[in-house]
């Protein structure tokens, strides 16, 4: 039995954080994109500064489900340390429309 694997544009999203890459990862990002943090609505470009690039976010992703549009990561930021935390994104037209991450 073969691991699941993440969606093409979850899995180059994953990358792109990884690699502290801003345009990449906006790239991937539909143009009317929303997100949310723990059920809370939030601004994706406050947010990606101050939970990723600001603080040194990274992600090893643990599990994946839902088509690889889920999945289950240790993550970690200088800001608050390591956090067991889940991901789920929604991909339309080949960007991302809207993802909800909170800890798992």
């Amino acid at each position: 039995m073969t691991a699941p694997q993440l969606d093409p544009v979850v899995g180059e999203f994953v990358d792109a954080l990884n690699a502290h890459d801003h345009d990449r990862l906006f790239a991937l990002l539909a143009e009317d994109a929303t997100m949310s943090d723990d059920g809370v609505t939030r601004n994706i470009g406050q947010w990606t500064s101050r939970e990723i690039f600001d603080s040194n976010g990274r992600m090893k992703v643990e599990s994946v489900g839902d088509n690889g549009r889920e999945l289950v990561a240790d993550y970690t930021n200088s800001r608050w340390g390591s956090m067991r935390t889940n991901w789920r994104f929604v991909v339309r037209d080949g960007k991302i429309s809207r993802f909800e991450t909170g800890q798992a």
